[in-house]
């Protein structure tokens, strides 16, 4: 942790302020747990504390404490928008790309409120104030502790804060099976596991609440969809508009079906395509030394992880698959 930021960040903090969170679109079990252990946290500091996400978050986090006060931008746009006129600090967590906020970026950026940034994707763009980017960490949610005990509030950490950081390192380490073969990672889930949270029950609340068209959607992507090219050790999932209206599509039902592929012995990427409005919402994971954060960006204007990370595609759905084909024996997967 930057030891010069956490003096200033402290001395900020120090005195109550007007504090809006904002995560990434899509959020996930990371973005949403981060941001309401940090609103749980500063409420107990005494601050004035808001969430905004750009969309909507999956029904299996709204279990979550607090997760009733997240103002979804693009369900209530004026109330977000006075939330930001008033702010006087931003914490951005779990995004390190204006992009990742969409609508939300102009209002940001017009802000002339403290901007504090608090992620791990690689390479952070220059926009915050503040910035706290450890990419070699499991999750933003493990970040956030170590902030918090920076900070000196360790004995803050109470059991609500703790299960939120719980479900944000679970999820972001697919349980425990990816980005997290660090021991800082066990050090932090053993000292949230003292606050007494139920990790069983977590764990059924957010991977055993599936609804029957989920279920049947995965059915369908791994019988119908999935596309495996043994040669290139690569495979891939792609799912239309039509196809998500047939299985009665809620958001979060698409969450970790990218990841089914990489359970074949000899596939070592695996890429899920996802039909939107106006483009093609693309997720890329890999095993090993394959690093796909370089693979979206380059051709995918994305970004991420080593082994996860996200683009888009302004193309149809068919160039898209078919720009991916045909990139295949450049990306030497063998």
């Amino acid at each position: 942790m930057n030891e010069i930021a956490i003096v200033d960040i402290k001395k900020i903090l120090s005195i109550s302020k007007n504090i809006t969170i904002l995560t990434h679109i899509n959020p996930d079990g990371d973005a949403i747990g981060s941001s309401l252990a940090m609103l749980i946290y500063l409420t107990l500091k005494k601050h004035t504390v808001s969430i905004i996400t750009p969309n909507d978050f999956p029904d299996f986090l709204k279990w979550l404490p607090k997760s009733n006060q997240i103002v979804v931008n693009k369900n209530s746009p004026e109330t977000a928008l006075k939330i930001i006129s008033e702010t006087e600090i931003f914490i951005c967590l779990d995004f390190n790309s204006l992009n990742r906020i969409e609508k939300l970026a102009e209002p940001f950026l017009q802000s002339k409120a403290i901007k504090i940034l608090i992620d791990h994707h690689i390479d952070p763009e220059n926009f915050a104030d503040f910035t706290l980017s450890f990419s070699n960490t499991s999750s933003t949610s493990e970040i956030v502790y170590d902030f918090i005990e920076f900070l000196g509030d360790e004995n803050l950490i109470n059991k609500e804060i703790a299960e939120c950081l719980y479900v944000g390192i679970a999820t972001d380490t697919g349980s425990f099976s990816y980005s997290c073969n660090h021991s800082r990672t066990y050090d932090i889930v053993s000292k949230l596991m003292l606050k007494e949270i139920n990790a069983e029950h977590i764990h059924r609340l957010v991977y055993d609440t599936y609804s029957e068209d989920r279920m049947r959607l995965l059915g369908f992507c791994l019988s119908e969809k999935m596309k495996v090219f043994s040669q290139y050790e690569a495979a891939f999932i792609s799912l239309t508009k039509a196809e998500l209206k047939r299985f009665n599509h809620q958001t979060g039902d698409t969450e970790g079906i990218v990841n089914y592929p990489l359970s074949i012995g000899n596939v070592k990427m695996a890429a899920l395509f996802i039909e939107k409005d106006d483009h093609v919402r693309i997720s890329i994971r890999s095993k090993g030394d394959l690093n796909v954060n370089k693979i979206a960006k380059k051709y995918f204007n994305g970004g991420g992880h080593k082994n996860a990370a996200g683009g888009n595609s302004p193309l149809s759905m068919e160039e898209t698959i078919n720009k991916f084909i045909k990139l295949l024996p450049e990306l030497n997967f063998i």
